[in-house]
């Protein structure tokens, strides 16, 4: 008499699957957070001198106002 073992791995597929969905998810919030981020234009502002922002109508104490204007009304 012959005895045939055969492991099925429908559940493994199926992880590996939500597991890449996730990952693939995980990779593009952290892409749209980076995008949204504003931290580089605060930088290259913070980078100018006084008199360059003067130019442009900012003072020092304004450019985190400036940079997230958008998204709040004050």
């Amino acid at each position: 008499m012959a005895d045939i073992t055969s492991q099925i791995t429908v559940i493994d597929t199926a992880r590996a699957r939500v597991g890449r969905w996730l990952d693939t998810l995980m990779g593009r919030l952290e892409t749209y957070a980076h995008i949204r981020s504003r931290r580089d234009q605060i930088v290259a502002l913070e980078a100018r001198s006084d008199a360059e922002l003067a130019e442009m109508g900012l003072k020092r104490e304004d450019i985190a106002h400036h940079v997230f204007r958008d998204l709040y009304y004050v």
